[in-house]
């Protein structure tokens, strides 16, 4: 359906993923695709053109579809008195403005640029656009592709629309994209996730969440899948953007764990606990609605990072970053087939026997 080689796909990671990962990953016949979440249009667009120029390969494109939200005052300064004390530890005067914290949902300019652009498949977290920006997007002859967190969600994305649907697993890492529930209680592990979806669905379903190795991705295959989104398995190659702090929490895994949390933007999202996740989440009802709660986050990350500390940084990772290897993102993709390869083989000559 995408026209790649190997059914591996990157997840669209806004922050560590820009074309040069893509590049790489479609090049080494995967499915590169480029997050444009924390992007502006231009910058969308410049990326967009490295690819092009980078990779004659099909490539994705990844856009969030969340609602911009209501300012509310009320809000941001509970928010706000939450931090105090964290701002007076820093030292940070308590006047100091507080940006934005934003995230880009798919709009009129971003629809413009896949109708330049036309990349193979276009991927949406949160659900999906308005039925004419999905119409438009569908008329360029890219596939369609959504998160789904529930079975109601995958028969829903199914029924709007969608081409292929990806099944995320509570292990994943980032944001959840959940859009027809808002109770974390009720979103299941891939295992059990992945098979209820292939059975309730008749299009392709693509397993993401805790697979960062080749047995994880048998497992997926085996449950059903047609293909595997990973993500947090290529946070540590050479082409990531991630930061020197996030990459060192990544390496200790012996001392670290992972949780959902709704501190650092407003929605859940698995991160490795850290000291604010500790002590006043990792889920608050305090925190402003997503994207918000960022802002007043904002000063402590950069004050703390420049001391060499993570406690106030949003460390994404998905449960299975223990696994990760630092190797570039070509030779991880191609290591990941001839790993699969081996292990089928090896178990067709165990179930021969």
């Amino acid at each position: 359906m995408f026209g790649i080689e190997l059914p591996i796909i990157l997840a669209p990671m806004a922050g560590p993923v820009l074309a040069d990962m893509v590049i790489t990953v479609s090049e080494a016949g995967g499915l590169g695709c480029l997050p444009c979440a924390l992007l502006t249009p231009s910058q969308a667009k410049a990326e967009l053109e490295l690819i092009r120029h980078g990779t004659s390969k099909p490539f994705g494109v990844n856009f969030f579809c969340h609602q911009v939200p209501v300012f509310d005052q009320t809000r941001e300064l509970g928010w706000q008195e939450a931090l105090a004390a964290y701002y007076r530890e820093l030292k940070i005067p308590a006047d100091t403005p507080i940006p934005v914290s934003n995230r880009s949902p798919f709009d009129e300019e971003f629809c413009c640029l896949v109708e330049e652009y036309r990349p193979a498949v276009v991927s949406f977290h949160f659900g999906l656009p308005t039925p004419d920006l999905l119409e438009r997007v569908k008329a360029t002859g890219a596939k369609i592709i959504s998160s789904a967190t529930t079975v109601s969600e995958a028969i829903w994305l199914e029924r709007h629309g969608c081409d292929a649907i990806i099944a995320q697993g509570v292990e994943a890492g980032g944001h959840r994209g959940m859009f027809l529930t808002n109770d974390i209680s009720t979103q299941m592990g891939t295992v059990a996730l992945l098979p209820q979806v292939v059975g309730a669905v008749s299009v392709p379903v693509i397993a993401a969440g805790g697979i960062s190795d080749a047995r994880g991705i048998v497992a997926a295959l085996a449950l059903g899948a047609s293909a595997v989104q990973l993500g947090t398995a290529y946070m540590l190659c050479p082409e990531a953007k991630t930061s020197s702090i996030h990459r060192d929490a990544l390496k200790q895994s012996a001392d670290q764990v992972t949780a959902l949390t709704n501190i650092f933007t407003g929605r859940p999202a698995r991160g490795i606990v850290n000291r604010l996740m500790k002590e006043i989440g990792p889920l608050s009802s305090v925190a402003p609605s997503f994207p918000l709660a960022g802002g007043a986050i904002a000063p402590l990350k950069q004050k703390a990072e420049a001391l060499g500390l993570s406690d106030f940084t949003a460390l994404w990772a998905g449960e299975g970053f223990a696994m990760c290897r630092e190797v570039p993102a070509f030779q991880l993709t191609r290591l990941l087939k001839t790993e699969v390869d081996a292990l089928l083989d090896g178990l067709r000559s165990a179930g021969g026997n």
